[in-house]
């Protein structure tokens, strides 16, 4: 089966905002494995997963980073859930901008 886009999202954010929605996540992996998303998205992560982080200069004047991880789903359990709400504190993840 082909890669499919389940959630995209760009934006351009502050230095302080980006490094807080890295926080973020950090705090969701590390409480409940899920990755929240959009309206009512949520991703289980496993307990071990591939991680590459990629650095790369695009031009003269540009740079980015790519922090990217992949697991393989269980055949037992979903891919995607929809969550009614994230767990209270915590604000939806949205798509890494690109530093």
């Amino acid at each position: 089966m082909a890669g499919m886009d389940i959630y995209e999202d760009a934006r351009t954010v502050s230095r302080s905002d980006l490094a807080a929605w890295l926080r973020q996540l950090a705090h969701q992996l590390e409480s409940d494995g899920r990755l929240f998303y959009g309206a009512a998205g949520a991703v289980s992560v496993a307990d071990t997963v591939r991680c590459e982080l990629e650095i790369e200069q695009e031009s003269e004047t540009e740079l980015s980073v790519e922090i990217e991880f992949s697991w393989t789903v269980p055949t037992s359990a979903p891919a995607v859930e929809a969550v009614e709400e994230p767990p209270s504190g915590d604000q939806q993840a949205e798509v890494a901008p690109e530093a």
